[in-house]
C-alpha cells in the first residue's frame, strides 16, 4: 500500500491499518477501460474489456430468459470513492456506519473495472429488496457461467453489509 493512499484515507479519518485488520486489501485502478453500457439518461458505465464483454453476454442471456439486468454502477476511481465517503461524512454519517456500506478510497472492487452494481426495473437501486427479484434469482443461477460472483453475501468476512446487487467479474478473459 502506498503512503499516498494512506494519506488520502487519513484526510477522511480512516486508518488503513484498521482496514487491514478487517482483511481488506487495496485495489489498483484499472488502466484500460471500455464503454460497457450507456443508460437511458446517458450515463456511461466503464469496465475492463473482458469484464465488459462478460457483462454484455450475461445481460443478453438474462434478456433472452425474460429478465432485465441494468447497470447501476461500474468503474469508480479512487478520487470518486473519496468524494463519496467525504460527502457522507459531511452529511453527519459516522465513519463506522459509512465503512459498512462503502469501501474506503483505494479499497473498492469498483476501482478494478470488474465490479458492477446491478439493478432491475421496479426494484429500488442498491437496496436489499433486490434479492427478492427475478433478476437476483437469475444471477444466483447463472452469473458464475459468465465469471461473476456475489462479492458481499450475508456475514461476509469483509465486514460489509449484505449487497445482493454487487457482483465482480473474477476471470481474466471473457
Amino acid at each position: 500500500m502506498t503512503d499516498e493512499l494512506a494519506a488520502l484515507n487519513a484526510t477522511l479519518g480512516i486508518d488503513v491499518q484498521t482496514l487491514a485488520a478487517r482483511g481488506l486489501t487495496p485495489f489498483a485502478e484499472a488502466t484500460t477501460l471500455v464503454l460497457a453500457e450507456r443508460n437511458a439518461s446517458g450515463r456511461e458505465f466503464e469496465l475492463t474489456p473482458s469484464a465488459a464483454a462478460a457483462w454484455l453476454a450475461m445481460r443478453d442471456a438474462a434478456a433472452a430468459d425474460g429478465v432485465t439486468l441494468q447497470l447501476v454502477s461500474a468503474f469508480r476511481s479512487i478520487a470518486r470513492q473519496h468524494e463519496i465517503v467525504a460527502a457522507k461524512l459531511a452529511r453527519g454519517q459516522s465513519l463506522d456506519a459509512i465503512l459498512q456500506v462503502s469501501a474506503a478510497p483505494g479499497f473498492s472492487e469498483h476501482h478494478t473495472g470488474r465490479a458492477v452494481d446491478i439493478g432491475t426495473p421496479d426494484s429500488p437501486a442498491l437496496e436489499e429488496a433486490f434479492e427478492q427479484t427475478p433478476a437476483f434469482a437469475w444471477l444466483q443461477a447463472n452469473a458464475a457461467r459468465f465469471g461473476f460472483v456475489l462479492s458481499f453475501p450475508r456475514g461476509n468476512a469483509c465486514g460489509y453489509l449484505y449487497e445482493p446487487w454487487h457482483w465482480c467479474y473474477r476471470q481474466e478473459t471473457a
